[in-house]
């Protein structure tokens, strides 16, 4: 490692070492921290700062050795032994740059790549199995209808899914008209689903879209809330057709 890869894990090491906080944290303790650095450094990326994105990949690593080191000191693996891993895990994985194989495009690679999955036993009898168990809902239904389409089963044309999106709002109408609450949420996991299916195919990524009108959301209700303040109201005392008036103002506003 680079001298100052050596130092972060030598600092882990102290921390473990002197640190009473860092002395206590164990594999569970540390999933929070894990999730938490890695949905900042997703908010990173979508600001396009380069200065905040390497503070949050500083964050990303520190987890990462951190989690090696907890394994090394129950004599499982190193940090070391985890950069190996990925090594050789990535070379097999590209026989077109270190073996004897050729792929001219990403498409050629994505195939090669879903060819040799398919080998697998386990991927034979569930080709959708080896997706992680513990993804969100959003990005698992994102994986799951990209790996599906991968192996041929997709729609032809993108207004096919728009039309499934129309016909999964009709049949929810419906489970609402008959007052069927299981059947409103099964309509309703059928309607985000087709919605991710129209991302992934117009090459949309449904997580960071949905961070974005998160943001957009956040921002324009603050300032519905500011504009009901300076009327001499709270918002929550602000009668609907003014909080709307705010909202159009806010969204107007670029906001």
């Amino acid at each position: 490692m680079s001298d100052d890869l050596d130092r972060l894990a030598a600092l882990v090491a102290r921390l473990r070492r002197d640190c009473p906080w860092d002395r206590e944290q164990s594999f569970d303790t540390l999933k929070t921290y894990l999730l938490e650095e890695t949905y900042e450094t997703l908010a990173a990326l979508d600001t396009g700062d380069p200065d905040r994105l390497r503070d949050e990949l500083g964050d990303l690593l520190f987890q990462v050795f951190f989690l090696a080191r907890l394994s090394e000191e129950r004599g499982a693996f190193g940090i070391d032994e985890v950069a190996r891993g990925i090594t050789t895990k990535m070379t097999e994985r590209h026989p077109h740059v270190f073996g004897d194989a050729r792929a001219d495009s990403a498409e050629e690679v994505k195939r090669a790549w879903e060819k040799r999955k398919r080998r697998e036993p386990d991927v034979q009898d569930d080709p959708l199995g080896s997706l992680p168990a513990a993804l969100p809902a959003l990005a698992t239904a994102y994986r799951q209808t990209h790996r599906a389409a991968d192996l041929g089963f997709d729609w032809e044309r993108d207004a096919d899914v728009a039309s499934k999106i129309e016909e999964e709002l009709a049949e929810w109408r419906e489970a609402e008209k008959a007052k069927d609450s299981a059947g409103e949420a099964h309509e309703i996991g059928d309607l985000l689903l087709s919605v991710v299916n129209l991302a992934r195919r117009r090459k949309i990524d449904p997580e960071s879209a949905l961070r974005q009108s998160n943001r957009r959301f956040r921002e324009r209700f603050a300032a519905v809330a500011r504009k009901a303040r300076e009327s001499g109201r709270d918002v929550s005392d602000t009668p609907m057709a003014d909080l709307d008036a705010y909202w159009e103002e806010a969204k107007r506003a670029g906001s």
